[in-house]
């Protein structure tokens, strides 16, 4: 695909990919909660994959295989926990996994600072493979699958990350956070508040899932959120020096570029719905 769109702009690049992307998440979203599972499972190991690849460029050594398959533990086990094919004790499983970490590295004979391998390893479960098992306890909050809950949610991310971009290109002349992302501005950002806005009021007026009150909730913990995950993720690859995270979605670089505001929102939408 990257081939295939190389001959455009990095926008029309950026545009196509993101119609092509959002289609094919909301299709298998509404179409099965089977196909939700397979994607988002394939979504959160390939992110988890290039999150170990980029700490390896700086010389860590995580346990790339072991820790993606530690996430893809997780994510599976939530997902037929929180589904109710599976009761919630099963939860327990995972911390054998995870402790097998320490034995891993315990037999590796020349690692030299082993402890350092360990933490990025659970430092990749933490950052990528929990907030999108997170997800399942967004999707089956009321009790049975809510593909709107999940879409609504990606919709207000991509919504605030498109009034971001456009309206900083257009009007951005406050910087944000330079320190950390020279090119964000304060103008960006309002923009995007107000085009996420605009989806939740939107949301609330075509579902029933959610009270009005409780979509722009969900917006305004998307706004915020969503801005703090790309900050940090910015401050990640600063970190490292790259620009972008991988080359696998044209115009938006990688996964974890693509989804690193869902990386933060996530475990607050699902404290939200269960809270509230």
């Amino acid at each position: 695909m990257t081939s295939i769109l190389s001959k455009y702009s990095n926008l029309t690049q950026r545009i196509i990919a993101a119609i092509l992307g959002a289609l094919l998440i909301g299709f298998g979203l509404y179409f099965s909660e089977w196909l939700y599972f397979v994607i988002f499972l394939a979504i959160c190991m390939i992110t988890q994959l290039e999150f170990y690849k980029l700490v390896g460029l700086d010389g860590m050594l995580p346990l790339k295989t072991f820790g993606t398959f530690s996430g893809f533990s997780l994510f599976t086990l939530s997902y037929f926990i929180e589904s109710g094919h599976l009761n919630d004790k099963y939860y327990f499983l995972l911390f054998p996994i995870v402790v097998c970490v320490y034995l891993i590295y315990l037999y590796k004979k020349n690692e030299v600072k082993p402890f350092r391998g360990i933490a990025f390893t659970f430092l990749g479960i933490i950052y990528v493979a929990i907030p999108f098992s997170l997800l399942n306890v967004i999707a089956f909050s009321l009790e049975e699958y809510a593909f709107e809950l999940i879409l609504g949610s990606l919709l207000i991310l991509w919504s605030n990350d498109t009034g971001a971009y456009f309206a900083g290109v257009r009007y951005g002349r406050r910087k944000l956070f330079e320190r950390v992302s020279p090119k964000k501005s304060w103008e960006g950002s309002l923009g995007g508040f107000i085009l996420a806005m605009g989806m939740s009021y939107t949301l609330s007026h075509f579902s029933d899932s959610l009270a009005p009150w409780q979509w722009f909730s969900i917006g305004i913990i998307i706004v915020i959120c969503g801005t703090y995950g790309d900050l940090v993720e910015s401050l990640f690859k600063r970190s490292i020096e790259i620009k972008d995270s991988g080359r696998l979605i044209p115009g938006h670089g990688g996964f974890l570029d693509r989804f690193d505001g869902l990386l933060l929102a996530a475990p607050f939408i699902a404290a939200f719905l269960k809270i509230f």
